[in-house]
């Protein structure tokens, strides 16, 4: 039945424009025009009578997946476009259908299993997410970053303008980092996340003091700002002053501060001393937007960056996050102000962080897997399958990086899915069996090229995320509990 109406698709997409003929037809184009009509008319009947058993098979989801088969049987034939349109417009009425139905059916299935009791999931919102993801699967959230992107670049360039005269901190072009920037997020309010780099103003620099102790990549350090001597420089431009070998005393009001001064803590760049200036700064440099006039900014409180609320008349708001960082060489890896889980001992304690590689790595992915690629519907997937369990979106993450460079790209088709969700479980199931999961940046030689990684990073020795596993058995056994829980979860799901 299904193949039926999307045959008829597949004609109409192929049939050519009728051809211009005069008013004399001959005998045998009259008798063709006639046995179509016929070939039609009988086909018309043919889908009236279809179209009846159409709400029954609407009930019972048959429909949708005939539909998804014949759509594979004649994909050759270009009606593709118009097919999708209604099968889209049919997953929808399927599902408006038999919403209340479905509801019922997941919670009588989640109670035959006590696992699923001790952490229930609400299949329908997973079911809705799916949905979305197949409508609208990253375009929507893409144009969200790109405008987040060009918002908080503005603010920057406002801010440059307002610090232009005053000795303190360069701030770089921002880098969207985190999971919305790398395609995919775990939650509806998604928090955009932003890294500005810092850069010293002339007359200083920068050396950074990685710590010796902790492992790769989440190694502490601290940011050290020494004076530069630019008395060549003063005397033959006389832009600057050379704070260095004139004190701060002879230089005049309108000269600006010392970084030294407002924003380190003996010699050394405090992170809430520059995230309370840059908060300040915003606030004065939001004005001269014209979004000002638009949106309403609320600065949220933060000690280690700075966080964002817009909204608009209409009421919708969105959440920004700026973070700041100083680059370690060449490399993309930073010393971020990024609060640690554990805390850090000081305010001029920065943590190093990968999140620029990582989505550095997803960019190049999106470059040379296929344009319907599943992969970041994977990690969507398993993102919202996640919660209530001991598994960490990161945990995932770094198990579909891994997969992303041993199966080959161009098997990460739309049509490869379930095979791909499998593999995923495979994977992460025989990380917990032997206690080991390494991390994807460190030690692996199949890291992109186009992700630049700091010279310790390539030549360090893996590092098992699941070490905490292999030295406690209960967080071990656990892990597996929390495993056949997901494993029942995506069952349950598909």
């Amino acid at each position: 039945m299904a193949g039926g109406i999307v045959l008829i698709l597949a004609v109409l997409g192929i049939v050519p424009h009728p051809l211009k003929v005069g008013d004399q037809i001959d005998l045998a184009t009259q008798q063709r025009m006639q046995q179509r009509e016929e070939q039609l008319r009988q086909e018309m009947i043919r889908l009236q009578q279809e179209f009846d058993k159409m709400t029954q098979e609407l009930q019972s989801g048959l429909f949708l997946k005939n539909m998804l088969l014949a759509m594979w049987e004649v994909w050759p034939f270009g009606a593709l476009p118009g097919a999708l349109v209604l099968l889209f417009e049919l997953f929808w009425m399927a599902t408006e259908v038999d919403s209340d139905e479905s509801e019922s059916s997941s919670d009588e299935s989640s109670s035959s299993s006590e696992e699923e009791e001790e952490a229930p999931v609400n299949e329908w919102d997973v079911g809705r997410f799916l949905m979305q993801q197949m409508q609208v699967p990253v375009l929507h959230l893409a144009k969200r970053c790109k405008v987040v992107e060009a918002l908080v670049g503005d603010l920057l360039h406002a801010c440059h303008l307002i610090t232009l005269n005053t000795p303190l901190l360069r701030l770089e072009q921002c880098i969207g980092v985190g999971s919305a920037f790398e395609g995919w997020s775990s939650h509806w309010d998604t928090v955009y996340s932003l890294l500005v780099p810092l850069k010293p103003p002339t007359g200083h620099c920068f050396h950074l003091e990685l710590g010796a102790g902790g492992e790769l990549p989440a190694r502490h350090g601290r940011v050290r700002v020494e004076l530069e001597c630019v008395c060549l420089r003063q005397q033959l431009l006389g832009d600057v002053r050379c704070f260095l070998h004139r004190p701060e005393a002879e230089l005049g009001r309108n000269e600006g501060p010392c970084l030294l001064q407002y924003l380190c803590s003996h010699s050394y760049l405090d992170v809430e001393k520059t995230a309370c200036w840059f908060q300040l700064t915003a606030m004065n440099a939001w004005l001269l937007l014209p979004a000002s006039h638009r949106c309403r900014l609320t600065v949220l409180p933060s000690s280690r960056s700075c966080k964002l609320r817009l909204e608009k008349v209409s009421g919708r708001s969105l959440s920004i996050e700026i973070l700041f960082g100083v680059q370690q060489g060449d490399s993309r890896v930073f010393l971020t102000s990024q609060q640690a889980r554990a805390g850090l001992p000081s305010s001029t304690t920065w943590l190093e962080s990968c999140a620029v590689p990582e989505m550095l790595f997803f960019r190049f992915v999106a470059r040379q897997a296929p344009q319907d690629s599943c992969h970041l519907t994977c990690l969507n997937l398993f993102a919202r399958l996640l919660e209530g369990t001991g598994f960490s979106t990161y945990c995932l993450k770094t198990v579909l990086m891994h997969l992303l460079t041993v199966i080959p790209l161009s098997r990460w088709h739309r049509g490869h899915l379930l095979e791909r969700v499998d593999g995923i479980l495979q994977y992460l199931q025989r990380c917990l069996e032997d206690k080991q999961l390494h991390h994807f940046l460190l030690g692996n030689e199949r890291v992109p090229r186009e992700v630049p990684l700091p010279v310790a990073f390539q030549t360090a020795s893996p590092l098992n995320l699941f070490q905490r596993l292999a030295q406690e058995p209960d967080a071990h056994a656990q892990a597996l509990r929390d495993f056949r829980r997901l494993q029942v979860r995506l069952r349950s799901l598909l």
